[in-house]
């Protein structure tokens, strides 16, 4: 690990901060991969709306708008695979799990407070997760989790300083989806996936290179941490 790269131990939950290309060669096989990558998309115009609200422009300085390796995605490594994209993405990252995993679901996020813009584009009322699985690694939960459409508002950028988070509950159910105990997420932004996954009792190893988000997450996964170990001696 070089002397870029840091790490805390937080109960079941290893946060690493650094190159997650560089850093999952050293780490072990994970029950699931579960992660929002950068999505490929234009980040140019918005007139008005774009001055407001400073959302698309902090996704262009972020570099979350230039999409993500799809060699990341590794059957070898992950038994399991959640990954969300935008719209076009789609005709390169199906092809790619269909040749990892057996099976392969796109799903829905409705947005019941999208943007008002479409720049040249559909407006984003949605957002696509792909679930893409092998053999006992298929969906869990139970009939109401198994739903393809889950609808919900979307994250406030002003709550955690990223402009793509996504809803806890949203990630919530996707966790109650995923089979297996062990999570990565290589692109972990604010920890929503951790605290999701602490919270269903799953062990997690998130990695993220921007060092203000990481620390919200580190923040975050703490005090999910807590709550979890505090429920546990209630139940006791």
């Amino acid at each position: 690990m070089d002397e870029a790269t840091a790490f805390v131990k937080i109960g079941r939950a290893t946060l690493f901060r650094g190159d997650c290309y560089k850093l999952l060669r050293e780490l072990g096989r994970f029950d699931a991969l579960v992660t929002d990558p950068p999505y490929i998309i234009r980040t140019s115009g918005g007139g008005h709306f774009r001055k407001a609200r400073g959302h698309t422009a902090q996704i262009a300085a972020e570099g979350l708008d230039q999409g993500f390796d799809l060699s990341i995605i590794n059957p070898l490594q992950f038994g399991t695979a959640v990954a969300f994209c935008h719209n076009d993405q789609l005709a390169d990252l199906l092809p790619h799990l269909r040749g990892c995993y057996e099976r392969q679901v796109v799903c829905f996020w409705r947005k019941t407070n999208p943007m008002p813009v479409a720049n040249k584009h559909y407006q984003p009322d949605s957002e696509i997760w792909v679930h893409a699985w092998s053999g006992d690694y298929f969906p869990r939960g139970d009939l109401a989790d198994k739903k393809r459409v889950w609808e919900g508002a979307a994250g406030r950028r002003a709550e955690f300083g990223h402009p793509t988070v996504k809803p806890l509950d949203l990630m919530r159910k996707i966790v109650r989806n995923t089979a297996g105990d062990s999570i990565c997420d290589p692109f972990m932004g604010t920890g929503t996936t951790g605290v999701a996954a602490i919270e269903a009792g799953r062990s997690f190893t998130g990695i993220e290179h921007n060092p203000v988000h990481w620390q919200t997450a580190v923040d975050r996964i703490t005090q999910a941490v807590e709550k979890a170990q505090v429920h546990a001696m209630q139940e006791a």
